[in-house]
Order: C-alpha cells, then structure tokens, then sequence
C-alpha cells in the first residue's frame, strides 16, 4: 500500500491524520466524508476481476467505504441524449442561466413536500431521474454549500422503530445468504453503514427523524452498488466473489475455461480453437453452461480470446 493510501486509511479508520514536519508530530482530528474517485488499472474496467484487483487498492482501505459504484460507459440512448445535451449547452451559452438559478420548491398547503416523496411505491432511481425536455432548476453552489454545513451542524436525526425493522431485516437477509468463504463478509460495518445512510437521507431535508421510507431509499441504493460489485463479466450475480478478496471465485467457469486452454495451448503449441473444440474441452473439465456461444462473446469482449473467423477463436493470454 502506497504512503497517500496509508494516509488516506487512518483517516477513514481512526478519524485522525498524523503529521511530522519540523521535527513536529502531531494527531489532528479529520472527521469528514470522503468521496474518492479511481481509474482502474489498464485503462478499461474488468468485470471478470474484482473491486480491489481493477483499482489495485487495498481490500483494508476499499472496506471503508459505505458505497462502491462501478462507472462504465455502456450505449445508452437516454443518457447519451441528456449527456450530449449538457454538453451542447456549455458550448451555446446556456451554461449562464444554471448560475442565475434560484432555488424554490412548490408549496402544498402549508408544508414544503420533497420531490423524493413524490410517490413511495415509485423507485428512487426513477424519482430521481430528469425526463428529457423538464426544466431543471438547480440549486446554486454557494447557496448548496452552506445548506449542507447547516444540516451537518444543527440537524441530527434519529431512527424510528420502523425504519430501524427495515435495516435489520435487511441485514439479516444479507447474512444469510453470504456464509460462503470465498465471499466478501457482511459485518456489522455494513450495518453501521446503512444506519448513517439513513441518517445522512433524513439530513437532507432537515428532518429530525428517519423513517421508514428513508431506510427503504437507502437498501434500494445499497442494492445497486452490490449489483455492480457482485455482477461478474456476463452479468450475472455471483455472490461467490469476494469484493475485496481474490478475484472471480473457484467456481468460475469462465476462468477455468482460459485456464484450461491456455495449458491445451502449451501443451499442442497452437493457441487457435473452433468453437466445437472449445466445447470439448469445457465438456471435459465439467463446465455447464445454458450458452456457450454468450460466453465465447464475452471472453471476446475481454480480450482472452480472438475471434479470427467463422466459429474460430484464437487465445489472447497464454
């Protein structure tokens, strides 16, 4: 681990960041949120690896962190729209309209409803999503700033008894199903996790009290970004990977399938296969898979195999 990685885990483990200079050593305080960003290593992400093997950070430091989300730049006709046009309007002026903003909200009555409540049986990734065409009105930075130091400052909230059923069931249902050792472990941290989520949900509008609703938001999000951790390179969850761990896990089949033909490849001294050879010898070691031909394409899309021709693959790592 690296000295900027070392610095970064005492702060995130004991909330303190140590200083020598001057033949001065000191402990300073440093509780605060981090939010951190990472390239993985060679320059495209790896779904066939883990978290911790894709960034080369380690498993110690990456469990730190409350939520990990994975950013992959998949064709999506949706967002490539509202991307291309948030980059569009930096370059025809409309940029200076987002800095005239001002921040209102409609008013019901005599309470001010959040726009995340708008409707409980809707997701919260489809209540947070702006539609193409909506007018967006964002808060400025300034006036965004110091709503958050008021909110850290004045406002604490607490669980109420439903939204605390919420958590613990959740909990316990994650327990359950991760009690193999090749899997990442579900400790209390995670639960202490999903406890100042919620807290951090009901912060946000300034409420004193987290409910139910908060805690349903916060296991919807703490959902996705296990999606992205336990997905593996076809998409499926595989909840035998260990996050932080080694890897794809012993089962693999896509792993014992290039393991296996890169020593044929050694051993024959030609790294050229058809697709029936494949199946041979995936047959031989005893890989069952529904479709083979999806899995020859991912490995494709991961550069261990080559496709060369028709139903003609050559290997990529010997």
């Amino acid at each position: 681990m690296g000295s900027q990685h070392l610095a970064l885990l005492e702060a995130m483990e004991q909330q303190v960041i140590s200083i020598a200079k001057a033949g001065i050593v000191c402990s300073l305080p440093a509780r605060t949120a981090i939010l951190a960003a990472a390239n993985p290593s060679g320059g495209h992400y790896n779904k066939g690896k883990t978290v911790s093997e894709n960034l080369k950070m380690n498993s110690a430091l990456l469990s730190r962190f409350d939520l990990v989300f994975i950013l992959l730049d998949k064709p999506d006709e949706e967002k490539d729209l509202l991307l291309s046009e948030h980059v569009m309007s930096l370059h025809t002026g409309n940029k200076r309209g987002a800095l005239k903003a001002t921040a209102t909200r409609p008013r019901v009555g005599n309470t001010i409803p959040s726009v995340l409540f708008a409707d409980e049986e809707t997701p919260l990734s489809e209540r947070l999503k702006k539609g193409h065409g909506e007018v967006f009105d964002p808060v400025p930075s300034v006036l965004l700033r110091k709503y958050i130091g008021y909110a850290r400052k004045y406002v604490h909230p607490q669980l109420t008894p439903d939204a605390a059923d919420v958590l613990k069931s959740f909990y316990l249902e994650l327990r359950k199903h991760r009690h193999s050792p090749d899997s990442t472990p579900i400790t209390t941290r995670q639960l202490e996790s999903l406890i100042r989520l919620t807290e951090a949900r009901a912060r946000v509008e300034l409420r004193e009290s987290a409910s139910a609703q908060d805690a349903k938001d916060v296991v919807e999000i703490m959902k996705f970004s296990m999606y992205d951790t336990f997905s593996d390179e076809l998409g499926l969850l595989d909840f035998q990977r260990s996050e932080h761990g080694s890897g794809m896990s012993q089962r693999n089949q896509a792993k014992r399938l290039v393991a296996e033909l890169s020593r044929v490849s050694e051993h024959q001294g030609n790294s050229t296969f058809t697709v029936q050879q494949m199946k041979d010898i995936a047959k031989r070691i005893g890989i069952q898979i529904n479709n083979f031909e999806d899995l020859l394409c991912s490995l494709n899309n991961q550069n261990y195999i080559l496709k060369k021709g028709p139903k003609t693959y050559q290997l990529q790592t010997v």
